[in-house]
């Protein structure tokens, strides 16, 4: 409803997919605050397992890609599903920017627009994110290569 209340206000500065997830967010933080939710996120925990480095703080054993090379699609399937949900229990910041960069395919400035936020933020929760979700393949489904 509000995409076609606010149609004729479109300007035509930013795509329209851009002006319709800025709505969107939009009408989220308004549920928000009148609904008065306030979910803790502790945030402060390490990024990737310690025990990857050396004492120099160098990687023991650099993370291998994996993204290229699945070829078995039962495990992909599998994959994709603990993807999706594993997305979900990022903090809401990082599951938010994940979403919008590696699931919905928008780049790194429309996602700043949407969650008005800056670049070097979008760029450390979108790679805090994804430290995350690889951590949890890797747990789960083992190095992928």
């Amino acid at each position: 409803m509000g995409v076609l209340r606010g149609i004729d206000r479109f300007e035509r500065r930013s795509s329209f997919r851009t002006w319709l997830f800025r709505i969107l967010v939009n009408r989220a933080i308004s549920a928000g605050v009148r609904e008065r939710r306030s979910v803790p996120v502790d945030d402060m925990e390490p990024v990737v397992d310690a025990s990857r480095f050396d004492a120099g703080g160098t990687w023991q054993a650099p993370p291998v890609p994996w993204t290229d090379d699945v070829d078995d699609k039962v495990i992909a399937a599998k994959m994709a599903v603990r993807m999706l949900s594993a997305i979900k229990e990022l903090p809401l910041h990082q599951g938010q920017v994940v979403t919008l960069r590696d699931v919905q395919g928008l780049s790194s400035e429309e996602v700043c627009a949407v969650l008005d936020i800056s670049s070097a933020n979008q760029r450390v929760l979108l790679h805090r994110g994804r430290s995350k979700l690889r951590q949890v393949i890797e747990s789960e489904f083992g190095s992928i290569r």
